[in-house]
């Protein structure tokens, strides 16, 4: 995994014993459990034409990666709203 110079230097002040963790409480936990509750619920279902060439391609990498090709069209999706994929420019 990469880490940028912020997070290097969390892992490394945590690995000499500068940082210790703190155990959340309950309160913090079922917060954490609600929002995560949230975030992975689907709730939305669409329909959408693809190109048999692109379905096919879709089906390859979702079945390379162990996935349904579904959840693979639904995360490349996601990366892209959240800013994580980008189109290329040029």
């Amino acid at each position: 995994m990469k880490y940028d110079k912020e997070e290097k230097g969390i892992i490394d002040a945590y690995g000499k014993g500068q940082m210790v963790l703190a155990t959340p409480l309950k309160k913090e936990i079922e917060a954490i459990k609600a929002t995560a509750r949230k975030t992975m619920v689907k709730d939305k279902r669409i329909t959408i034409r693809l190109y048999n060439h692109d379905y096919q391609g879709i089906q390859k990498k979702a079945m390379e990666m162990g996935i349904p090709y579904q959840t693979l069209i639904s995360g490349i999706i996601h990366r892209y709203i959240e800013g994580d994929l980008t189109s290329k420019t040029g």
